[in-house]
Parts: structure tokens; C-alpha cells; sequence
């Protein structure tokens, strides 16, 4: 772990970002000098950012249709990117889903296995999120025992049947496609929606109980897509009290949670599926925290954006990926620097790019020339 004082940088505090001292040692922030310096005039040093829910791991651990790569060497690929990108917390979200493939149950198996022997061994404090699919009813009295084996902590509930088209004995767009990649045929997998459909009432009696089980294991429940206030209203008596992406404004407003928002939306300024905008909740102070969803660059963008727009100071549009997504998980350690906090830092340049990223006081990314000002003082 390093023991240094940064000098010279404009540090984001939570009293504002100016020039200061910011001392490390022990993997958290001193409250006093160190001892060595290391000059970052020039730079700014803000904290760790906090990656609440992310799925773009895929294409590590799973480049092509049926090529998968070792898993382990998968998931330390994906700790470089997140590091590239300034994220000190990242929180990898997988599905069990009917959708089966890289959703299935049997490849969910192995990302929340081998995530649980890598995370001790890379720098970037990497963590599960179960997204579980409500209408796999068949997998409920067995969910927790896996949970807790996988060592996943936070569990999100999706529901992405559609309902509508399948009440109405319609097959859905483009589900030919999805069968065979799931390497089902397809007849057999309109039937198996057609079954979930039919099913979803049962779901709905077995999740109060399954959700009492689930957090008094201490897990942390959430909520998906919400569409509706009656459907955020529902999830949050059942204790989900993380509402993530909701799809319209009446659910966010209906929210009783911490409203997760992807950062792409922010950034590329709406939703791909139509659904709200997250600038216009969070305009609206409905929201958060802001996660990287599918694309690990947008947290730290869409911070930067909010604040050059004159929307929010620096501060406020930072703690949508810091502090903001740090409550949304309980972490009480981490997302702002101050004394006893963990050490937790990205260092921007003047373009703004990630110049260094250091995690629990470890370095896990650092280029160009702040690594030769940091080899200086050794």
C-alpha cells in the first residue's frame, strides 16, 4: 500500500474541490503528512468511483458465441477496464434469467464462482450482483443456499417476460433468434414463455417470502425496470430498496429507494428504449446514484458533463458516482476523501482523462506521465 502526501492538485473534498494536501497510508486517507511528496500540479484528485451496476464485463468472459475465455484471465480484464476508467468499486451484474446463454443459470454459476476466488486476489474491490428473473419459480427454494455459497450480496429482481404479447398467444419480436441462442428450438421456447406467463401469479405469492429469507441473510434487495408507482409501491414493501433504471417518472417519483440511473442514458442524453431520461430526473433530484450499466466510461462522463452544464458544482454531479452509489450499497467507508476513509482515488488530467487510479491505497492503473512523477519520489 503506498504511504505518500499528493501536493500540488486540486482536491474534491466534501467542502469543494481545492488545492491541497491529501495524504495516504494503511489503504485509508491520513489525517497528517506522511512524509514522501509526489508533485500532481496540474491534475485533480477526486474520489473513487463507485460502479453500482455494470454488465459490460460480457465481452471478456464471453467474447463470441460460444468462445469463452478462461474466466479467471476474463475477470482480470475486466479489473484493467474498470481501473482505466477510474472505478474503484465495481459492482458485476449477472443474470439467471430464461433467456439462458451468458443468463443462464450454468454460466451465472461460473462468473459468481470464479468472481468469488479472483476479487481477493486483484486490486479493484470487485463485487456480484444477482439480476434473477421473478418467473423462474422452479429455482426459489434453493436461491438463497446458492446466493450464499456464490457470496452475492445484493440482488435485483427483473421481470422481462412480455406479458402483453404472450397474454394475447403472440410470439414476440425477434424470438427466433433468441431461441437459437440459447440453443433451444424455437416451438419449445414459446412454449416455456407461454408457461412463465402463466406462472407469473405464483411468482408473485412466493416473492414475499423468498425476499423475508433473502434479507434477513443480510442481502441487499432491488427492484428493475419499474414501470409503475403500484409496482415500485409492491417492491418496496417486499424490501427493495434500490429502484433501478425506473422506465417512467411515476415510478421514480413512487420510488421509497435509492434510484440507480444509467450514466449512458445521461450521457448520450435519453434512453435507447424510450423510456425517461435520467438528465430529467436527475434535473429533477431523482436520483441517487449513476452507473456505468453497459459501458464502463460513462460514469465519469456523465459527472463531467453535469457539471460543465452549470447543472450541479463538481461536488454534487461527483457524488452521483461516489458517495451516491456508496449508500446505495451500505458501504460506509468509501466515496469521499476525508480522514479514515479508504483510500480510494482517481486523478484526472487537464483533459480530463484517468491519469491514475488507486484503490484501497493500492495503485490498480496509472499511464503516462503522472507514473514518472510518482517513480520521481520514490
Amino acid at each position: 500500500m503506498l504511504t505518500i502526501d499528493l501536493v500540488g492538485a486540486e482536491v474534491l473534498r466534501p467542502d469543494g474541490l481545492r488545492i491541497a494536501l491529501l495524504s495516504l497510508a494503511d489503504g485509508v486517507i491520513a489525517d497528517a503528512p506522511v512524509g514522501r511528496a509526489v508533485d500532481l500540479t496540474g491534475y485533480r484528485v477526486l474520489p473513487g468511483i463507485v460502479d453500482v451496476h455494470g454488465d459490460g464485463f460480457e465481452r471478456h468472459v464471453a467474447p463470441r458465441r460460444g468462445a469463452m475465455k478462461q474466466m479467471a484471465e476474463g475477470l482480470t480484464a475486466v479489473e484493467a477496464e474498470l481501473a482505466a476508467n477510474g472505478i474503484t468499486t465495481g459492482v458485476l451484474a449477472q443474470f439467471v434469467s430464461w433467456e439462458g446463454g451468458l443468463r443462464g443459470l450454468e454460466f451465472a454459476d461460473q462468473v459468481f464462482s470464479t468472481l468469488r476466488d479472483v476479487r481477493t486476489q486483484v486490486v479493484t474491490d470487485l463485487r456480484a450482483q444477482l439480476r434473477f428473473e421473478i418467473s423462474l419459480t422452479e429455482l426459489y427454494a434453493d436461491l438463497p443456499a446458492r446466493i450464499a455459497d456464490w457470496g452475492v450480496q445484493y440482488v435485483v429482481f427483473n421481470d422481462h417476460l412480455p406479458h402483453d404479447r404472450l397474454a394475447e398467444g403472440r410470439k414476440p419480436p425477434r424470438m427466433t433468434g433468441q431461441a437459437l441462442k440459447a440453443g433451444r428450438n424455437p416451438e419449445a421456447h414459446f412454449q416455456m414463455l407461454l408457461d412463465l406467463h402463466a406462472n407469473v401469479a405464483q411468482a408473485q405469492a412466493l416473492l414475499g417470502p423468498l425476499c423475508t429469507e433473502l434479507r434477513d441473510a443480510g442481502v441487499r434487495l432491488g427492484s428493475h425496470d419499474d414501470a409503475t408507482a403500484d409496482t415500485r409501491d409492491l417492491w418496496a414493501g417486499r424490501g427493495a430498496d434500490v429502484a433501478e433504471f425506473p422506465e417512467t417518472l411515476e415510478a421514480a417519483e413512487a420510488a421509497h429507494a435509492h434510484v440507480v440511473l444509467g450514466a449512458p442514458n445521461l450521457v448520450r442524453g435519453g434512453s435507447h428504449k424510450g423510456n425517461v431520461s435520467a438528465l430529467d430526473l436527475v434535473t429533477m433530484g431523482l436520483c441517487d446514484a449513476l452507473a456505468s450499466d453497459y459501458h464502463y466510461p460513462s460514469p465519469r462522463r456523465a459527472a463531467l458533463m453535469l457539471a460543465r452544464s452549470g447543472l450541479m458544482d463538481l461536488g454534487a454531479a461527483w457524488a452521483l458516482v461516489s458517495s451516491g452509489p456508496a449508500a446505495v450499497l451500505g458501504l460506509t467507508d468509501r466515496g469521499v476523501l476525508a480522514p479514515g476513509k479508504r483510500a480510494d482515488i482517481v486523478v484526472l488530467d487537464a483533459t480530463d482523462r484517468v491519469a491514475a487510479t488507486i484503490s484501497g491505497g493500492r495503485v490498480s492503473f496509472m499511464a503516462g506521465d503522472i507514473a514518472e512523477r510518482f517513480v520521481a519520489a520514490a
